[in-house]
Formats: C-alpha cells, sequence, structure tokens
C-alpha cells in the first residue's frame, strides 16, 4: 500500500472567525484545507479497502469530529465504535504500575480495523491498544490520525494515515480542546 505524505501546514493569520471564538485565537490550518485533506485520506482508505467492511474505532475525546467527517467521505461499508482509555496507577511496594484499559470492549477477531485519533504523539496509550487488539487476530489493523506529531514520539508504532504533520504546538478547534472548550471550532489555532 502506497501510503501519502502528510500535509505540510501554511501559515495564517487570525480571521474574524478566530476572534468570534471568544478568545485570540492564530489559525493554523483554516477549514477549508481541513476539508479538502479529509476527503483525500478517505479516498484513500476507501480505495485502500474497496470490497470489504471497515470497522472504524475512534478513540474518545479528540477524534469525534474528524471520525465522523472521515467516514462521511468514504465509499465503502464502514461500522464504527468509540473507546475510551482509563488509567490507573497502582504502587506495589517499591514498584509503581500504571495499567490502562479500554472501555467497552471491541470485538476485533477477523475484522479490517481502523484506528481513528485525533492527535497521535507518544503512542504509548495506542500501542498498547493496538497490542490488545492484535491478540483478538483481526484480518488487518492501521492507523489513521488527524494530527501526527511524530517527534514526540516514545514508541515505533506505524501511522498509515496522517492528516497533517505538526511539532510542538498545542491545538484547538476541530475536536480538540482545552478544559473541553474550542472543540467546535471548524478550524485549529492556538490559543494566544
Amino acid at each position: 500500500m502506497k501510503k501519502r505524505p502528510a500535509t505540510k501546514l501554511k501559515k495564517s493569520r487570525p480571521t474574524k472567525e478566530a476572534k468570534a471564538a471568544g478568545a485570540r485565537l492564530k489559525i493554523v490550518v483554516n477549514e477549508k484545507d481541513i476539508r479538502t485533506r479529509v476527503r483525500e485520506m478517505a479516498r484513500q482508505i476507501s480505495k485502500d479497502y474497496a470490497g470489504k467492511t471497515l470497522h472504524v474505532v475512534g478513540v474518545l475525546e479528540d477524534c469525534f469530529v474528524f471520525m465522523a467527517d472521515l467516514v462521511r467521505a468514504m465509499t465503502i461499508p464502514v461500522d464504527c465504535s468509540f473507546v475510551r482509555s482509563q488509567m490507573r496507577d497502582n504502587d506495589a511496594g517499591s514498584v509503581h504500575l500504571r495499567e490502562i484499559m479500554f472501555i467497552p470492549p471491541v470485538e476485533a477477531a477477523d475484522k479490517e480495523l481502523l484506528i481513528v485519533q485525533g492527535v497521535l504523539q507518544s503512542g504509548i496509550t495506542l500501542e498498547h491498544l493496538c497490542r490488545m487488539l492484535m491478540m483478538q487476530k483481526p484480518a488487518s489493523l492501521r492507523i489513521a490520525t488527524f494530527l501526527d506529531k511524530a517527534d514526540e514520539r516514545k514508541t515505533d508504532i506505524p501511522v498509515d494515515y496522517a492528516g497533517f504533520k505538526l511539532s510542538g504546538r498545542f491545538l484547538v478547534g476541530y475536536g480538540l480542546g482545552v478544559r473541553e472548550q474550542y472543540r467546535n471550532l471548524p478550524f485549529l489555532a492556538r490559543v494566544a
């Protein structure tokens, strides 16, 4: 399968949309560029899975806007579900352990799986999810992320479909938020 490189970001100035959002925001990726890139990704995924049903699993919270737009643009049969990670710290004497769980459980056996994330940073939690799913022997398992922060990766987890590559920026909008705000913005921006 041929991987398409993630789109490079263009610099842009704050607009009236950003000012209307209630804070000083600097738009990093505008709505039109997002829409174009998501459609390109959906076309490639539809081509790669032609003739198959794709089981898309979104990792909450930051994937929901991206996943909705992505699956609506696909031209293949799609089943959708969501998981949420929960972490629990346990101290066993002098050893500190972190337990990662995903709810609800995903049935993965013999399915064509696509894991969807809004932002992929360290990759630690996603790698854990992929290992758990691979134990069920899916037909295939691939990863799509809207924002790929590869320079922050702490694992070698492969990304099959990436929207935009970023580094060192904290962004809001298009499903990403801070203190649960700004997720509804149709563009990506930095809070000034």
